[in-house]
């Protein structure tokens, strides 16, 4: 829905509006044009012609989409991907949607923001890494991989006080890596709020080209999953998770050659008296 924004020629107004939409959804919903206006110190004129330079027809057409957005379930997700399958080949139509998806996260993938996240991760003292709901296998994913590496990654807690045990020891020299799909939830807000005392790194993943607080953060990575209202594939968020661990590797070769290569030795000496899991 707001995934062109940062690349339309707004005017001045209507990049005030563009910032301020997102980050109140909720109450834009059910807001006048006059009282979006009144808040932001806009003339309601500019407020009109914001909704055709944003592409929609108007502020009702722009509340149904928004409206649609947060009517989706999990069902009316599934039944979105069921009807585009249709009778057709299910595995051809996913690999069309993956592939898509792909496409679409690397090019907005930066290369020099990606380094700078690689080489933040090769430097931290200490890695954590929030990973909320479906996040956790990609958090999994790249705690095993970074682990062949001698780097050891430590999960947060997904949501309530516990998420504070961990936090309490972040500092300066650490990294938070941060998972924000869809919505920007209040653990989050806790940890981009904490980042300024404290002086750790946050590199944030996200899903949204216009994600909220973003600009806390001192990188951002755009990964590439649908609409709110589509089913989310991880196929994009994962390819950046492996762009993150391969760089990590590269960027320290050779330690990370001799980490693989003790692995490589051990699973000679004793793979025969272990099950492999």
């Amino acid at each position: 829905m707001y995934k062109d924004w940062n690349r339309r020629p707004f005017s001045p107004n209507q990049r005030i509006l563009a910032d301020f939409i997102p980050k109140n959804e909720q109450r834009v919903l059910y807001m006048t044009e006059q009282e979006i206006a009144n808040e932001l110190g806009l003339s309601i004129a500019s407020v009109s012609r914001f909704w055709k330079a944003a592409g929609f027809k108007h502020a009702k057409d722009f509340k149904n989409r928004l409206r649609f957005r947060f009517e989706s379930t999990p069902s009316e997700k599934m039944r979105d991907v069921m009807q585009r399958t249709g009778s057709g080949s299910l595995p051809q139509k996913l690999l069309e949607i993956s592939s898509h998806h792909l496409e679409e996260t690397s090019r907005y993938l930066n290369d020099a923001l990606l380094q700078r996240a690689v080489e933040a991760l090769s430097a931290a003292r200490q890695i954590y890494v929030y990973s909320p709901g479906p996040c956790a296998g990609l958090a999994e994913l790249m705690a095993y991989r970074m682990a062949r590496f001698g780097i050891t990654i430590k999960r947060m807690a997904p949501s309530g006080h516990e998420l504070l045990e961990t936090l309490m020891h972040a500092g300066k020299k650490d990294v938070v890596l941060v998972f924000g799909f869809v919505q920007l939830l209040p653990e989050t807000e806790v940890i981009l709020d904490y980042a300024r005392e404290a002086g750790y790194v946050v590199i944030l993943i996200t899903d949204r080209l216009v994600f909220p607080r973003s600009y806390d953060a001192d990188i951002v990575l755009y990964a590439g999953r649908g609409e709110v209202w589509e089913f989310h594939s991880m196929v994009g968020p994962t390819y950046i998770i492996e762009n993150l661990i391969l760089g990590v590797g590269l960027l320290s070769k050779e330690r990370s050659l001799r980490k693989l290569d003790k692995l490589q030795q051990l699973r000679a000496r004793y793979g025969s008296k272990l099950p492999r899991s």
